[in-house]
């Protein structure tokens, strides 16, 4: 084959070769990355994780079977806005606790007087969205002798009657706490107990709880020589100060009603 004639070969296949379809370059980038990567690991609980909580979940659900167990772990309780903490671990049955005579106990009405925020009980309820509640048990206990409100991050209202018998002391004593008030904390309570009011958790307990005096400090007082019951809902928790049994004060406690002012049917 001269020169002539390779040339004219060569047009020919250059020519030919136009009309074959070429396949497409295959992704070798992607084939390339897919292999590089490394391949995702398989989420999963390794066995002794399992059984370190299998054998945690059974020790702990033995323990709530037993009564000083139960009561030991639950080192925080909380009712509402007041939170308890237990003094110990040891729990201990509660003692039978013997009132002082009430004719040995000094007068509240100085300290009474001393609280800031003294005001009636139609103008307590105009201060806040909540019902004020009146115990219906005992009969003929009425309206209480003194209504305070004080501010505490939100309006608290205590209300105070007094024991007919012995004039100048606190037969018992009836808070209101709105919700996300730093109106009572009770640290290291002396007495703890659970118990209920109308089928709502509370705690029965003693120690002091704060009010704001008239001087505008904040004091930890006790208006009444006896324990408290504490107990809450939707709306507001509630701590009844007295010193009758709980059995008494979980009556009164079931008994409240909502306060009507005179003129609309109330009291």
């Amino acid at each position: 084959m001269n020169e002539r004639e390779r040339e004219l070969f060569e047009k020919r296949l250059n020519s030919i070769s136009k009309g074959f379809e070429y396949p497409r370059r295959p992704a070798i980038a992607a084939m390339v990355m897919k292999r590089i990567r490394p391949a995702p690991r398989r989420r999963f609980i390794s066995q002794p994780i399992v059984r370190v909580c299998t054998f945690v979940l059974i020790l702990f659900s033995t323990l709530m079977l037993i009564p000083p167990a139960r009561a030991a772990i639950i080192e925080f309780i909380q009712v509402g806005v007041v939170r308890i903490f237990p003094r110990s671990t040891e729990i201990a049955p509660t003692p039978n606790v013997t009132p002082s005579p009430t004719s040995n106990l000094p007068s509240m009405l100085p300290l009474l007087d001393q609280i800031a925020g003294r005001t009636t009980l139609t103008l307590a309820q105009d201060k806040v969205s909540f019902p004020i509640l009146l115990p219906a048990y005992p009969s003929g206990l009425g309206e209480p002798d003194y209504v305070f409100t004080q501010d505490a991050e939100g309006t608290m209202i205590i209300l105070v009657w007094m024991d007919p018998e012995h004039p100048e002391q606190v037969l018992l004593s009836l808070h209101f706490i709105p919700p996300g008030s730093w109106a009572i904390n009770k640290v290291e309570p002396e007495r703890i107990q659970a118990t209920t009011v109308n089928d709502t958790p509370a705690i029965w307990a003693v120690g002091p709880y704060v009010l704001k005096g008239s001087n505008g400090h904040i004091e930890f007082v006790r208006l009444v020589d006896g324990h408290v019951l504490i107990w809450s809902d939707e709306h507001v928790t509630y701590r009844l100060e007295t010193g009758l049994s709980i059995e008494e004060a979980r009556r009164i406690a079931e008994s409240l009603e909502p306060y009507l002012p005179q003129g609309t049917g109330g009291k």
